[in-house]
């Protein structure tokens, strides 16, 4: 449906539409909307995977574009079922693209953490994973690295604690997504406390 007629009247929408919007985060102002908008907006009642109602933002990347499908196909499953009015969902377009991520992170597929794999990869208990990223901001660590949920085979995702980890300010837009280059040096300090915290808590 059309909505407007010229130029002009797109670029009044626009600010009409941004006056309504939560302000940018900070650290996010240089960087392309596809990768500043996680960061500006609450998440989903009860929060996400990594993120609590009063986290800041979290951009959640995956290794392919199939880990992304199965990662997007079930929360829109998810939308349908707490829809109940609402008898379908029709196909929408969806934009894939792909971004570097420069940063430190912890991976949970690996010792120690992945001796909590269970805890980590629960369908749908995120309290765990939100303490854990809690305790990962605060030992100053950029990302978490961990196996999808909905991906049967086993593909990765990355969920992003801070808009200063990306690599470059534009994401490369319709490509398939691949694995972000990311740093995890074993011989950080941050990932060291990270760890240590984490299995303190355990």
């Amino acid at each position: 449906m059309k909505l407007v007629d010229d130029r002009d009247e797109q670029d009044l929408l626009e600010t009409l539409l941004e006056s309504g919007k939560p302000a940018a985060a900070a650290g996010t102002e240089s960087l392309d909307y596809l990768l500043a908008t996680p960061f500006r907006y609450p998440p989903r009642h009860g929060g996400s995977r990594f993120r609590a109602a009063t986290d800041p933002g979290v951009f959640y990347a995956a290794q392919t574009l199939r880990t992304a499908a199965a990662e997007l196909g079930y929360w829109r499953w998810r939308f349908l079922l707490d829809a109940v009015e609402l008898p379908r969902i029709d196909p929408v377009a969806q934009t894939a693209f792909r971004a570097e991520v420069a940063t430190t992170a912890v991976d949970l597929r690996r010792p120690p953490f992945d001796a909590d794999a269970a805890t980590w990869q629960h369908p749908h208990d995120y309290l765990p994973t939100q303490r854990f990223t809690r305790v990962a901001r605060d030992a100053g660590v950029g990302g978490i690295q961990y196996q999808s949920v909905r991906d049967v085979e086993a593909g990765w995702c990355l969920a992003l604690l801070r808009p200063d980890g990306f690599a470059a300010r534009k994401p490369d837009l319709l490509k398939a997504l691949s694995t972000p280059r990311c740093v995890f040096p074993t011989s950080c300090p941050a990932t060291r406390n990270a760890a240590r915290a984490a299995s303190n808590m355990a």
